[in-house]
């Protein structure tokens, strides 16, 4: 599974771990991605969508046609 946010394109970054002595070493950054069913009144059916819990925030809030109408994006781009 790509760690990747299909709506928000948020992914993982990398970076330095500082310890106490100023040593830097690697790390990785994983972005809090969640599979989720979301239920879409309009198309009266549950779409599979791989997100972000900061995007998950915002879909529920608004609903996920308004959200992707708001990104520009389609339901196709997406699942």
């Amino acid at each position: 599974m790509s760690r990747k946010c299909n709506l928000t394109g948020k992914g993982p970054l990398k970076g330095n771990k500082v310890a106490h002595s100023n040593k830097k070493t690697n790390k990785h950054f994983l972005p809090n991605i969640i599979q989720k069913r979301i239920f879409v009144p309009e198309l009266k059916r549950f779409v599979k969508i791989k997100l972000s819990a900061r995007a998950l925030k915002s879909v529920t809030r608004s609903g996920l046609m308004t959200y992707l109408k708001k990104q520009g994006l389609t339901l196709k781009d997406v699942c």
